[in-house]
């Protein structure tokens, strides 16, 4: 039977890739995403995306991850959405950027933005969604293993660096420290059943060709990648979207005995003895 996910940052990305093959395999998914361009675009190309898809399947919300208010309205739409029932919520949604600001330009008000929407963000859309997350116990459930999910959407970055990259790094290690707790807190006890939380740490994942701007230009997946890009990775190529939907899937279905963990989708990259060129 199909599930109901709830993705944020899902208009673009690994975020509207994973909407993409979730609806494509049976389930139904609430997309929330601040880029309203984008939304407007996957709406109508949706039915393209994922030809044979109920409309009914999915719903669409445009919102910010630092404002707590619509945080609280996508729970609740959610909620009316799903008849009151999240199987999955895959916090993905993050804000960078990555490399670009020298730290000693670095500013409060970019430091601010960046951890209010990737981590603090990630708790608040946890908190609000906990009622439908929660199921509980009854004496007909025995030994059944029943829970639901949430996956958080960390990255390599949390161990590997690079300059400039302080507000994402510390943020993405965050989500593992994040993920632990919640996993403890949210553990099965008298009254509920365990919602199981782990993390997901993409490595290089090509996921241009999600966008508003790949669909116009009819872009395919790696078409921008050279043989180097594709060598550089122990499994022969760069990541797809296809390789963390498959992370997804294990954790889901792993049963609620798999909580806490962390999973490195990298091709093996993070294993890699590098040497000074």
């Amino acid at each position: 039977m199909g599930k109901n996910f709830l993705i944020t940052g899902a208009a673009r990305g690994i975020g509207r890739g994973l909407s993409r093959l979730l609806l494509s395999k049976g389930h139904r998914v609430f997309l929330f995403d601040n880029n309203q361009s984008e939304l407007d675009h996957l709406q109508t190309n949706l039915p393209k995306l994922c030809p044979g898809v109920d409309r009914t399947k999915w719903q669409i919300m445009q919102g910010d991850l630092t404002k707590p208010s619509d945080i609280t309205q996508a729970a609740s739409d959610a909620s009316t959405f799903f008849d009151g029932k999240l199987d999955v919520l895959i916090n993905n949604a993050f804000s960078g950027p990555v490399g670009t600001t020298p730290f000693a330009e670095l500013s409060f008000e970019e430091w601010t933005r960046i951890i209010q929407t990737n981590l603090t963000g990630t708790m608040l859309m946890t908190q609000a969604c906990l009622p439908l997350l929660r199921r509980k116990r009854s004496s007909s459930d025995g030994n059944d293993d029943i829970y639901t999910s949430v996956i958080n959407m960390s990255s390599t970055r949390a161990y590997q660096s690079e300059p400039n990259s302080e507000g994402y790094a510390a943020t993405k290690a965050g989500l593992i420290g994040l993920t632990q707790a919640l996993a403890c807190s949210l553990a099965a006890n008298d009254e509920y059943h365990a919602v199981s939380v782990n993390t997901i740490l993409p490595g290089w994942i090509d996921v241009e060709n999600e966008r508003k701007e790949a669909d116009e230009n009819g872009q395919a997946w790696g078409h921008n990648l050279a043989k180097g890009d594709q060598r550089w990775h122990w499994t022969g190529r760069v990541g797809k979207v296809d390789d963390i939907l498959k992370a997804v899937e294990y954790l889901d279905g792993g049963g609620g005995f798999v909580t806490g963990q962390e999973i490195k989708v990298d091709g093996g990259v993070t294993r890699r003895m590098v040497y000074p060129e």
